[in-house]
């Protein structure tokens, strides 16, 4: 009978954490898009009451946009962030590509980790997680705050998942 509760903490840790995962930047992007429409309105309405002061706008990271299966992309040949591009549309490239896979796997390596009683070994799997994606995250900032994100919400589904079929089943 443990086995079957091991096989379901893995397939709901595993699988069932992508859409809780995917649910999670939706909100963090609604979040910042609200953060970023108020600081827009704010500057309009500086710039309304005394139209000669400097308001300074930071742009969003030319062409970047989120992905069909919510993979964060960036234009190929995209300016650097904070400068405007006038040329047409570049083709884009995905930013932390294999995001998903890698999302699976690291939900059933923290799952399995707690099921069988060695906590440690999400280090292991964070540290082989951040020095596989070290480069990317260093060059594009974006890149880093969806790794976090991703990670701390990918960690947290499994690790609460592991410790519910634990303690109701496995004890």
């Amino acid at each position: 009978m443990n086995a079957l509760w091991i096989t379901v903490a893995l397939l709901v840790a595993g699988f069932a954490g992508w859409p809780v995962t995917a649910l999670v930047f939706r909100l963090a992007r609604t979040i910042d898009d609200r953060a970023d429409a108020a600081k827009a309105a704010e500057d309009a309405t500086r710039a309304a009451e005394d139209p000669s002061a400097d308001v300074t706008v930071d742009l969003p990271p030319a062409g970047g946009s989120q992905g069909v299966d919510g993979e964060l992309t960036a234009a190929a040949d995209a300016p650097p962030s904070g400068s405007a591009g006038s040329g047409p549309a570049a083709p884009t490239q995905r930013i932390l590509r294999g995001g998903a896979i890698i999302g699976i796997l690291e939900r059933l390596g923290v799952c399995l980790a707690i099921l069988t009683g060695q906590p440690v070994a999400i280090a292991y799997i964070v540290a082989i997680k951040g020095l596989g994606r070290f480069a990317e995250l260093k060059e594009t900032p974006v890149a880093a705050e969806r790794f976090i994100i991703g990670t701390l919400t990918s960690m947290l589904w499994a690790a609460g998942t592991a410790a519910a079929i634990k303690v109701l089943f496995l004890t």
